[in-house]
This record gives C-alpha cells, structure tokens and sequence, in this order.
C-alpha cells in the first residue's frame, strides 16, 4: 500500500468553449487553472475582458481528473 495520495488535477479544454481550438490545461488547483486559461484567452483569442457568461461557459468545462 502507497503512502502517496494522489491530488485531482482540474483540467479544461478550449476546444469545449471556443470551437476548433486545441488548447488544454491542467492545474492542481482551479485557481491555477483559470490563471493558465486567462493567459490564453488574451494571447490566443483576443480576450480582454471576462464577462460573467464567458466565466460560466469556462467553469462549466473544467473537470476534475
């Protein structure tokens, strides 16, 4: 028997909220996840600005592995 507890990683896929895109992330924390997809957003898609729609469709896709 480990002694080792293994800690779920959060994980998304922009594919789940921007179509076509292949970006994924993973994260021990969903705090951590967001500062990954935030990041991506601006770069890749041109986000500046989180509205509370966009952060439900993010949240929404976000799973727990």
């Amino acid at each position: 028997m480990s002694g080792h507890t293994r800690t779920p990683a959060k994980h998304i896929a922009c594919g789940a909220v921007v179509p076509g895109c292949e970006f994924t992330a993973t994260a021990t924390s969903e705090e951590e996840l967001l500062k990954q997809v935030v990041a991506h957003a601006a770069e890749k898609h041109g986000v500046t600005e989180i509205t509370p729609e966009l952060a439900a469709k993010v949240k929404a896709a976000i799973q727990t592995r």
